[in-house]
């Protein structure tokens, strides 16, 4: 799962957190978690976040 840095897991999460604080709806069951980054965390982990990164 480390195919990225810490860098730019940093920014995919805070990239997805923005997302979902906006209205956008989330991939996974939210099972109590609220919290925007909470829920980018979860999305991460499970690798379902649609967003690539260019290197």
């Amino acid at each position: 799962m480390d195919k990225y840095t810490k860098f730019e897991k940093a920014r995919i999460l805070g990239a997805r957190a923005l997302q979902l604080s906006m209205g956008a709806p989330p991939l996974v069951n939210p099972n109590g978690v609220y919290q925007p980054i909470g829920l980018a965390a979860i999305e991460y982990e499970k690798e379902l976040i649609p967003i690539t990164v260019v290197k």
